[in-house]
């Protein structure tokens, strides 16, 4: 019996150490994954918050949590049993999907920049793009649907580049990977969100202490800088993420143009960053990433230029033409 023991123990300490070595295995591929897919993070972080702007300041907590469970619904349910079963029968079409993500993500920066460029036309040019909101819904339920049709665009772009970042394991390990992402990511994002987003308010809060003791003056010091640099903070992450955008989705049609053969322009790329890195010997790492993301950055504004007219004079158009049937339908219902 005691040696039965000792065998089961044996089992038991040996399938420890393999699962042991399978969570390890989740948890670096989970943040290989993540920092694959920081650029599209950014962004995430980066365009949410505008969707709080014109509610109540009670409301913002409320709707960044329907956001949130939106997102993770968007992530879990929809998209992760998706690319598994995708991964399995048909892995030929990730690479394509992740282009077109790239895509899309090259195509939002652009227009990001050309709205900042040149305001006046972007607007006529988003007003063609969008219908007009139906009068039967509240402000609040219309931000709140068109932040998770976004989110679900971005989430899908980060689940793809997820899933192509994960080289080894089974069905389960990449979907347990998936998994962990998408919380981890979610929490993250949402978290930074209600932080920024009320950020303002605990300034203004902290600038109205009436103490006059040492610490209510720096509390009133700290809450009124607060208030007047969320702005500037709000300023510079919108930008650090069109940025990430363009640079992300260019580099996504990069690697997969290689991977279909066409590998010039990663090359030319990845020469001029070794050719950065050789002669800045002292920053060679950031010089190289510099480069390289440049490269890609170039690529993404080239990509998004050439959507955009296409976007507003053919893709528009065309949707419009093939939902408006289903639209008149909806109307007369």
């Amino acid at each position: 019996m005691a040696i039965g023991l000792i065998a089961l123990l044996d089992d038991i300490a040996a399938f420890s150490k393999v699962a042991a070595a399978s969570l390890d295995d989740v948890a670096s591929q989970a943040a290989r994954a993540g920092v694959k897919a920081a650029g599209v993070v950014i962004d995430d972080a980066a365009v949410t918050p505008r969707y709080m702007t014109g509610l109540p300041a009670l409301r913002e907590i409320p709707i960044i949590l329907k956001i949130a469970r939106g997102s993770l619904f968007n992530k879990l349910v929809i998209l992760l049993p998706a690319l598994l079963v995708l991964s399995a029968i048909a892995p030929f079409l990730l690479t394509p999907l992740l282009m077109l993500g790239g895509a899309y993500l090259c195509y939002e920066g652009t227009e990001k920049v050309f709205e900042a460029l040149f305001p006046h036309k972007a607007r006529a040019h988003e007003a063609e793009l969008k219908p007009v909101a139906p009068n039967a819904q509240t402000l609040e339920d219309r931000k709140v649907a068109s932040a998770i049709k976004t989110d679900f665009i971005l989430s899908a772009e980060i689940m793809v580049i997820t899933l192509t970042s994960i080289t080894e394991g089974g069905v389960w390990i990449r979907g347990i990977v998936l998994a962990v992402v998408a919380i981890g990511i979610t929490v993250a994002v949402y978290g930074v969100v209600a932080l920024i987003v009320k950020a303002d308010d605990a300034g203004l809060a902290l600038a109205k202490t009436q103490s006059r003791s040492a610490l209510g003056s720096v509390a009133r010091a700290f809450g009124a800088g607060l208030v007047r640099g969320m702005p500037v903070f709000l300023l510079a992450l919108s930008i650090v993420g069109t940025a990430a955008m363009i640079w992300v989705g260019g580099g996504i049609i990069v690697h997969g143009l290689e991977e279909y053969g066409f590998t010039t322009l990663g090359h030319t790329i990845h020469d001029a960053a070794v050719a950065a890195r050789n002669a800045t010997p002292a920053l060679s790492g950031m010089a190289e990433w510099t480069v390289s993301a440049a490269g890609a950055g170039i690529v993404g504004l080239f990509l998004g230029a050439l959507l955009i007219p296409l976007t507003g004079y053919v893709i528009a158009p065309t949707w419009k033409i093939v939902s408006s049937p289903f639209a008149g339908k909806a109307t007369a219902t």
